[in-house]
């Protein structure tokens, strides 16, 4: 984490140590939090402001706490004495050039993520096949944003050599801020799904969003992208110089897909029971294996795989990496219940593209008795949301998955499609998520496999809580 004097710090931030405290600009800053329950000895407290709490109320308890110093914005009015305060005109700001300034100063080379799917598991499998090789600090959960970009960054030790970064958005001009905060040298793009139509209107709209992840590439640096997607070939020229003699000779491309023609294509993929097997064409014939379920995650594993051979990592090291990754919670996470049920907890977030993909997943299992879907509202499509939930409902095939269990108001377009297809009984929709556990608590058995995914909003880790709790009278948590 940086460790730079309060005079440093100051400087690097824009800002001017109060005028009472210029004996302690040696003071020694080890780190920063923006948040009282996480400071530690040492940290320089940021006092952010939100629409419903602003930060400086707390800055007395972070010091308390053991932060050492703090940030404070001028426009609120005349600081307190006796404290060792930065002077900044916005502090959000102010974090953001404090973190551009000390990732300039390291030697750290930076890798870029984003996507509308798979971001987070493509991060996890990138940072495991670096650590096969180097010292490597990944975005923790999901601090992907304007706030939790520039806090990973002030994470990084002296002795990091490369920083896996995921960057998310929800609008326009956010990933172009991120991207040049970081300055990346390889870039990955997953793919261009349906989330945040709500903002942005069209996919076409979302594709030039996530390629905003150019504007900070460094020069001669790599893009490696999703190739089945047209919608990243068609906006990439307007990230192209206007000088026809450049061209794109400032940047690499790298595609990976399961189309022909990308760079990094998968075959022979087999399902296993806790994860998937797969080999890649044209390469040395290696044997992958990533210890999570699905024909997505591999492709999501392709990028990784590109990451690694950029770095210059034998592919059976790489390999070896793949296997040891360890993946963030409720993307595909298979659980098991002490009677053996089998639920697979994907209920972080979703879109059309991510459940079709895990319904696919779903459909592709074999040995259980009954396969269940518990499908929740997909959030933020905009006006053809439920357009969208009714093709989900279309697709479901009931040669594939056995119930439907669904959850919340747009979901119901899902089963007003779905009933016309499966047997009767065997589609059930609820208004009350207590009483779709109690349901589908009945139902299931050890034999039997359910996958629950919704939008984060509609919290379905709850159901996932009590089938795994296996309650005989179960209670959301």
């Amino acid at each position: 984490m940086i460790k730079r004097s309060y005079a440093e710090v100051a400087a690097m931030c824009g800002g001017a140590t109060n005028g009472a405290m210029e004996a302690n600009d040696d003071l020694q800053i080890v780190g920063v939090s923006s948040d009282t329950r996480t400071v530690t000895a040492g940290n320089l407290y940021i006092p952010l402001i939100g629409e419903r709490f602003d930060g400086h109320e707390f800055i007395e308890e972070a010091l308390a706490k053991g932060a050492v110093a703090s940030l404070w914005q001028r426009d609120h009015g005349t600081p307190p004495a006796g404290m060792p305060l930065i002077l900044v005109d916005d502090t959000l700001e102010a974090l953001q050039k404090l973190a551009k300034a000390y990732r300039l100063q390291l030697k750290v080379r930076v890798v870029g993520i984003t996507g509308s799917n798979g971001k987070t598991t493509t991060k996890d499998m990138t940072a495991a096949v670096l650590s096969t090789s180097f010292n490597v600090l990944k975005t923790a959960g999901n601090y992907n944003n304007h706030i939790g970009l520039p806090l990973t960054l002030l994470k990084l030790d002296e002795e990091t050599e490369i920083v896996v970064l995921e960057m998310g958005m929800s609008g326009r001009g956010e990933i172009e801020l991120l991207s040049k905060l970081a300055e990346p040298e390889i870039v990955i793009i997953t793919n261009v799904g349906e989330a945040h139509l709500l903002q942005l209107g069209s996919r076409e709209e979302i594709a030039r969003a996530k390629t905003e992840i150019m504007a900070g590439l460094q020069a001669g640096g790599t893009l490696v992208y999703n190739g089945d997607e047209p919608l990243i070939e068609r906006v990439l020229p307007e990230w192209l110089p206007h000088n026809d003699n450049q061209e794109e000779s400032w940047f690499k491309r790298v595609t990976f897909g399961n189309h022909p023609g990308n760079d990094f294509r998968p075959e022979e993929i087999k399902l296993a029971e806790n994860g998937t097997f797969f080999q890649l064409q044209n390469l040395s014939g290696v044997s992958y294996y990533i210890p999570v379920l699905g024909f997505h995650n591999v492709i999501n594993a392709l990028a990784a795989i590109a990451v690694g051979i950029h770095f210059g990592i034998p592919e059976a090291t790489i390999a070896e990496g793949l296997r040891a990754s360890v993946m963030t919670g409720m993307r595909i996470e298979k659980l098991q219940a002490s009677s053996g049920l089998t639920v697979l907890n994907d209920a972080y977030n979703a879109s059309p593209t991510s459940m079709k993909a895990s319904l696919d997943l779903l459909g592709e299992l074999e040995g259980y008795s009954h396969k269940v879907a518990v499908l929740g509202d997909m959030l933020e499509l905009g006006p053809y949301e439920v357009e969208y939930h009714q093709q989900i409902g279309k697709m479901l095939d009931p040669k594939k998955i056995d119930r439907i269990y669904a959850y919340g108001p747009l979901a119901l377009n899902i089963t007003t499609e779905a009933v016309q297809n499966f047997p009767v009984d065997s589609v059930l929709h609820f208004d009350d998520k207590q009483k779709l556990a109690e349901a589908l608590s009945s139902f299931v058995g050890e034999h039997d496999v359910v996958l629950v995914k919704g939008s984060r909003g509609m919290k379905l880790e709850q159901v996932v809580a009590v089938l795994v709790a296996e309650a005989t009278h179960p209670t959301l948590p």
